[in-house]
């Protein structure tokens, strides 16, 4: 059965992405990034000093951490803002501790030398793939960041090993699809993240069968439009930071 895709798009093929760097003021790295219609904001802070427990453990090098959530106004119907619950939800702690595990796989945190790194995301409007733009997002407000460090003399050499970028792939009416807008997302078959390194190996792949199973060579034609999609995202983020 063929899928038809709102704006006629291939089922290869990433939606419009747009990453607008140096958005916010007071951050030393922040982008807006725009995938379709969904829109993070996301920035680096830096600190310079390292966790309690690293001290406590005397831990050597410095610590890279993220935060993410979603304004009350990013969804069709008002997100309830957290804070007024007392606690964060699991899906926002699941999916802050993903982004900072995915960025630390990015970086030699030794040579981050006493400095902490806070990478916030913060969702302003929502239409599937939060996730995977705050990853490929934070990722260049990261590397925006360190090369202010680099150039302010608190770091001695980049700690950055290699760039990611993230991209949901999944299955719709039993077809694989690239990069899931959520009217895709909420009624496909089978729903899929993948994070993946420039170099072309993968940091994390978070797949979910929705009522019905998937097979293995159906697995292959994700991960093989994953691939496609995430080299699609490192060239858009080579491309802005070559304009910084």
């Amino acid at each position: 059965m063929a899928v038809t895709r709102i704006g006629n798009r291939k089922i290869d093929e990433i939606r419009k992405t747009e990453i607008i760097t140096n958005f916010l003021r007071h951050p030393l790295g922040s982008v807006l990034i725009k995938v379709g219609n969904t829109r993070v904001i996301c920035s680096a802070s830096v600190e310079e000093r390292v966790p309690h427990w690293m001290r406590k453990q005397n831990v050597k090098g410095g610590w890279l951490t993220a935060e993410y959530g979603m304004l009350p106004s990013s969804t069709n119907e008002r997100f309830r803002r957290e804070a007024t619950g007392g606690k964060q939800g699991g899906r926002t702690v699941e999916i802050q501790r993903l982004i900072g595990r995915a960025l630390r796989a990015a970086v030699d945190l030794k040579k981050l030398d006493g400095i902490t790194i806070s990478l916030d995301c913060d969702v302003i409007d929502a239409d599937g793939g939060t996730r995977c733009a705050s990853i490929t997002g934070a990722c260049v407000a990261l590397q925006l960041a360190v090369e202010k460090l680099l150039k302010q003399g608190k770091l001695k050499s980049s700690p950055i090993i290699q760039s990611l970028a993230a991209v949901s792939v999944g299955i719709k009416d039993g077809t694989p699809i690239l990069d899931l807008n959520y009217e895709e997302d909420s009624t496909a078959e089978v729903d899929m993240n993948i994070i993946m390194t420039e170099s072309g190996e993968f940091v994390e792949i978070q797949g979910t069968a929705e009522g019905n199973t998937f097979s293995e060579s159906q697995l292959h034609d994700m991960l093989k439009l994953g691939r496609k999609g995430t080299e699609e995202l490192f060239k858009i983020q080579k491309s802005i930071l070559n304009q910084n």
